[in-house]
């Protein structure tokens, strides 16, 4: 059975899963409920390749992002870098594999601590892992790095406080990359900056993949950005990928309702550009409350009662483009009759 996956990769991951606890408690501890923030995630990332991942805010991609790290431990699936089962590592042998997986989080005010000089910050991973032996090496390191993100390296010995959200951005990922992981984690890197900054911190990242050739698992929520980084795409819903595949794939000839309606929001550089629009009826549901059988089908303009009681599998629909919906796999149910759902057209947004 084919699957969402490469054999080339460096990222494997299979059925990842992470339940959080909720509701009440009765008896002996036992809980009664819980929130899937996650559901059976399985992709892979090619060495050299950066999966985008999208989707509302709330569906879980920044708790996939750190469950793949171990920053979160996930409560099933496995997560094999190179070959190697992230979950079962100890404590000790994780810590040492933290050198191959690092993360840029979404924060840079808050991902920086205010108490310690940018020299610090950049070199802490370097002295954790060994790979500098004198005072001297380490400045010379973290000049290096500085450079290699737009940096000055007269800027070492301030504090974060007197930089920009763009500055303090570039210095998050001086820190990522100092100790030349295989894998990077871009949670959300530029939605907390300016327009005109986020081109130059998405420019930098790319930058980066080419010269050091980096995975990156690029989080966001704003596809235009995603269009101009990605090589692949993953949508998610509900803690569920609902769509992967190549990037002229997804944008071009999207599989899944949901997707299709995250696209018909993306403004087009064009104003004449003849564009339907798709607006999703009702809320997102409560993650702690997912309906049956197809998660999407309460908002979905194409729902049918088979939606309602069958979850349909990430199928292949065309080469390496996957979708979960009953109407987009190899054979799917029969499309209903013109009138029995509708595309209304509307402004929807992610």
């Amino acid at each position: 059975m084919k699957t969402a996956a490469s054999p080339a990769s460096l990222i494997d991951v299979r059925n990842l899963g992470k339940t959080f606890p909720a509701g009440s408690r009765l008896g002996f501890g036992k809980q009664t409920g819980g929130v899937r923030a996650v559901d059976g995630a399985t992709f892979t990332i090619a060495p050299g390749e950066t999966l985008a991942l999208v989707g509302e805010s709330g569906c879980g991609k920044s708790t996939l992002g750190r469950l793949l790290l171990r920053l979160i431990e996930p409560t099933e699936g496995e997560v094999l870098l190179e070959g190697n089962n992230l979950v079962d590592l100890p404590a000790a042998r994780m810590r040492a594999m933290r050198a191959q997986v690092q993360m840029i989080f979404q924060d840079p005010y808050g991902s920086l601590s205010p108490r310690r000089s940018i020299a610090q910050i950049v070199a802490e991973p370097l002295e954790v892992f060994g790979l500098v032996r004198s005072a001297r090496e380490r400045r010379e390191r973290v000049a290096e790095l500085l450079t290699q993100v737009g940096l000055s390296p007269t800027f070492m010995d301030r504090y974060p406080r007197q930089f920009s959200g763009g500055q303090r951005q570039r210095i998050g990922i001086a820190r990522a990359i100092s100790v030349n992981p295989k894998f990077i984690v871009a949670d959300e890197p530029v939605s907390a900056l300016d327009v005109s900054v986020q081109a130059q911190i998405v420019n930098l990242l790319q930058d980066l993949k080419q010269q050091r050739n980096f995975s990156y698992l690029f989080i966001a929520h704003d596809l235009s950005v995603v269009r101009h980084i990605a090589d692949r795409v993953a949508v998610m819903y509900l803690g569920r990928i609902v769509e992967i595949g190549p990037k002229k794939a997804v944008y071009g000839s999207p599989s899944h309702p949901y997707t299709q309606a995250l696209l018909s929001a993306v403004l087009e550089p064009d104003p004449d550009a003849a564009k339907t629009r798709i607006i999703l009826k009702g809320d997102v549901p409560n993650p702690a409350k997912v309906p049956s059988g197809c998660s999407f089908h309460t908002r979905c303009p194409i729902a049918q009662p088979v939606c309602k009681i069958e979850r349909p599998p990430l199928a292949e629909t065309t080469q390496g483009h996957f979708a979960a919906c009953h109407f987009a796999a190899p054979n799917p149910i029969p499309v209903p009759p013109a009138g029995s759902g509708t595309l209304t057209p509307a402004t929807a947004s992610v």
